[in-house]
């Protein structure tokens, strides 16, 4: 359904994307990739956004490069510029879903996975215009982004068997973030870490995955009307 194409960050440079759309004027979603690198099951996501009346942008923020090694995944999530990927590829991003989407308000969600989930996080923290966020099963270190700071419509799914993003780093996040007076929508699940990724038998749970996207359309709906 989509294509690669280059957008503009705001340095002035271009970044690769893939872009799945669903028409001129539509709200739009930026859709942040795993560690594995921008795989065809992110693109797939994006589709899915698209079929679902959203404008849909998977910018590519390992420049190419995709993996399914958990050791090359773990080296390209090290040596990623997160400052970089926050403040240029996915607010570049965020800026060109929202002049695609003009004409009926422009307003861009950033949704990511598990290194994506951190940066939907730290993109509702620092990228401008960004209108509202869900994380799956990621937080960015506090000291470079502290999700008490989120001031937008937010909701997080997180695993109950995760060891990664613990329950207990879970917990943390949600308190944080309520004792500053945000009102996050928080959802936990009976499964393990990348419960969503249906390329991964190992730890797809269809139903749980299947509950998820129903209350991530439900709340995006309602986020970016």
């Amino acid at each position: 359904m989509g294509q690669m194409i280059e957008f503009m960050r705001p340095d002035g440079s271009a970044c690769r994307g893939y872009l799945a759309g669903a028409g001129p004027g539509r709200p739009g979603v930026v859709v942040i990739q795993e560690w594995w690198g921008l795989n065809d099951q992110i693109c797939g996501v994006a589709d899915r956004f698209a079929r679902a009346g959203y404008n849909a942008l998977a910018p590519d923020l390992f420049k190419g490069r995709v993996t399914q090694e958990p050791d090359e995944a773990n080296h390209l999530m090290n040596g990623l510029d997160f400052p970089g990927a926050t403040h240029q590829d996915i607010r570049g991003a965020v800026d060109h879903l929202r002049a695609m989407g003009e004409s009926s308000g422009g307003k861009v969600a950033a949704l990511g996975f598990c290194m994506g989930g951190a940066l939907a996080i730290a993109a509702a923290v620092h990228v401008p215009k960004l209108a509202a966020a869900v994380c799956f099963y990621g937080i960015p270190p506090k000291e470079f982004a502290d999700p008490a700071d989120i001031r937008i419509p937010f909701q997080g799914h997180f695993a109950g068997k995760d060891d990664w993003c613990t329950p207990a780093a879970v917990d943390a996040l949600e308190a944080a973030m309520r004792a500053r007076g945000a009102a996050p929508d928080f959802y936990r699940y009976e499964a393990g870490h990348a419960f969503f990724n249906e390329r991964r038998g190992e730890v797809y749970d269809a139903a749980c995955a299947n509950q998820a996207w129903s209350r991530t359309l439900a709340f995006l709906a309602g986020a970016l009307a």
